[in-house]
């Protein structure tokens, strides 16, 4: 989902915990789907506030709560975890969103365009030079949005959200001088002051689910921070360990899940200009993929 890499070779534990991260990725529609009838901001603020204890306990098992510390204390790293914190709650926002109303199949097209609005982003932004068949990839893939867009007669806005957010993280999480654990403890300990802010405010309101439903939406909402700091950090440790063309192509395998999900369990309709747009998407990813390998 993210960028990653090493030029080296890939080692054995870096692709199992990278395939941990991606499958638990793959899956949380199926989890969050148990949440249907919780408010999608409840969700979002539950989830960073939970994933806190599990991100300090696997920085003191690793023991690098120094550089935690160290982050704390230096306003522009502050500032720049700030931006990835920003951008990392908007991403989780919508797609808590489109899972929960029933959008999962539009959350899928995102994170499959992803991997080229990434390298699009690189040529604009970082002036990498694209090769041919990644100029077609990137066209292929607009026409595939523009497909869509003349159908409904609106930008597919969930998907397009999805792209951009997560595009633009990746990319500011690149500039962030920290490893990537303590990155993730940092930017929800920045997090976690608005949420619990508005976790007391609601529960003043006598809104707040937690706690007030049973041990079954507890469980849940505990879990779901479980969910948000686990595979992001399996992914952060796994990526170190192998080549950016096999992360590359590993990161298809979420939204490939997700898009089954939606179609064969959900039962989200593939009608319209669904089944041209996705296999345009897929052509486009293949495309992009083979070029990648072949430059290898």
């Amino acid at each position: 989902m993210a960028g990653g890499g090493t030029a080296g070779g890939d080692s054995l534990k870096g692709f199992l915990l990278a395939l941990m991260a991606y499958l638990i990725w793959g899956g949380l529609p199926l989890y969050l789907n148990m949440m249907r009838h919780i408010p999608v901001t409840e969700v979002l603020a539950q989830r960073i506030v939970w994933s806190v204890p599990i991100a300090l306990a696997v920085l003191w098992v690793l023991g690098r709560t120094r550089d935690l510390r160290v982050a704390m204390r230096t306003p522009r790293l502050l500032a720049m975890a700030g931006l990835t914190a920003a951008l990392v709650t908007v991403n989780w926002g919508i797609y808590l969103y489109a899972v929960l109303v029933g959008h999962t199949l539009d959350a899928a097209l995102g994170y499959f365009i992803n991997p080229l609005f990434s390298v699009l982003l690189g040529a604009l932004v970082l002036r990498e030079k694209l090769s041919r068949p990644q100029w077609a990839a990137v066209a292929l893939a607009g026409s595939a949005v523009a497909l869509l867009t003349i159908e409904a007669g609106e930008l597919p806005l969930v998907s397009l959200s999805l792209t951009l957010t997560w595009g633009l993280y990746a990319l500011a999480k690149r500039a962030l001088p920290i490893g990537p654990n303590q990155g993730f403890t940092l930017e929800v300990l920045i997090l976690t002051p608005a949420a619990l802010a508005w976790i007391f405010w609601q529960a003043s309101q006598g809104r707040l689910l937690f706690g007030t439903t049973g041990w079954a939406d507890v469980l849940l909402l505990l879990g779901a921070g479980a969910l948000t700091a686990i595979p992001l950090m399996l992914y952060a440790n796994g990526a170190k360990m192998l080549r950016l063309s096999t992360i590359g192509i590993m990161q298809y395998i979420a939204p490939s899940f997700v898009f089954l999900i939606a179609v064969f369990i959900f039962d989200e309709p593939f009608d319209g200009a669904k089944p041209i747009a996705f296999p345009m998407i897929w052509a486009a990813l293949a495309l992009y993929t083979l070029d990648m390998l072949r430059r290898r």
